[in-house]
């Protein structure tokens, strides 16, 4: 297993060749504007705040907020493509540090279903925004319409003894009615919730592997007190188990699969 920083391992590989397809489709649907104050919330490395930067101008906000500090240590290193500064915050989407109407778009890229308290998380994007304000969020579809995921979810899971509800929290929020109805609870308005699906090509199929086993299984008990013998062992048995699966997405040298998500277009008023 790699002992480069996680966050820069991430987004040289996933954020490259996944966030940014994926930020490409989020940012047309959004149409953000000239002038915009825009939250990046649980930004990472910040593929949404950089590629949002150039389209709302010199005269825009951008702040990119991440509860954690070494993927905006990642993001804030990489060069940005002119228009707003970029301000790399560390806090957390249950209690953002910002004033009532501060900004114009919210912007939240596979964040949501991975915060606590979704309902609170979503006053708070409320909250901040201003009166014709709008969120725009994107979430995974459902496990079972990613079967690469799901053959290696199934496999860790297999090893660990644990449900696959413990890891597959990534598509926890997959049910488009779902979606709405919070933003709805929330006191969002005019919602609406759209299909949008991107072909994905990564290099190294065993990095994808590596990646998503430890991944998905980081915040398990019984993975997070292996060392990192044991780790990697769990790594080449699922690799090796999966490996007629994995054969079947690969072309010349890439893993080439289909990601499916939802992106939902929410409005104050």
């Amino acid at each position: 297993m790699t002992d480069e920083n996680p966050a820069e391992v991430y987004e040289r590989y996933l954020g490259r060749f996944m966030a940014d397809p994926f930020t490409r489709v989020l940012l047309q649907l959004a149409a953000p504007r000239w002038g915009e104050r825009v939250l990046d919330l649980a930004s990472g490395t910040g593929s949404v705040a950089r590629h949002v930067a150039p389209l709302v101008g010199a005269e825009g906000r951008v702040v990119a907020l991440d509860i954690s500090r070494p993927m905006l240590a990642v993001g804030a290193a990489m060069p940005v493509s002119g228009g707003a500064g970029i301000e790399w915050q560390e806090g957390d989407a249950l209690s953002l540090a910002f004033p009532d109407q501060a900004f114009d778009l919210v912007l939240c890229q596979q964040g949501l279903q991975f915060f606590s308290d979704r309902n609170r998380a979503l006053s708070e994007m409320r909250r901040v925004l201003v009166p014709n304000g709008r969120g725009v969020i994107s979430v995974w579809q459902r496990l079972d319409r990613h079967p690469l995921y799901e053959a290696l979810f199934n496999a860790t899971v297999r090893h660990l003894g644990i449900p696959i509800s413990m890891i597959d929290i990534s598509f926890s929020l997959g049910n488009a009615e779902e979606l709405h109805a919070l933003l709805k609870k929330a006191g969002f308005q005019r919602i609406t919730v759209t299909p949008q699906s991107l072909e994905i090509r990564l290099p190294s199929p065993e990095l994808f592997v590596q990646l998503t086993v430890t991944g998905a299984a980081t915040s398990v008990p019984a993975f997070a007190h292996m060392n990192v013998a044991t780790r990697t062992t769990l790594v080449k048995t699922v690799a090796r188990e999966l490996d007629p699966v994995l054969r079947s997405y690969i072309q010349g040298k890439e893993l080439v699969f289909s990601m499916h998500t939802h992106v939902a277009i929410a409005y104050l008023t």
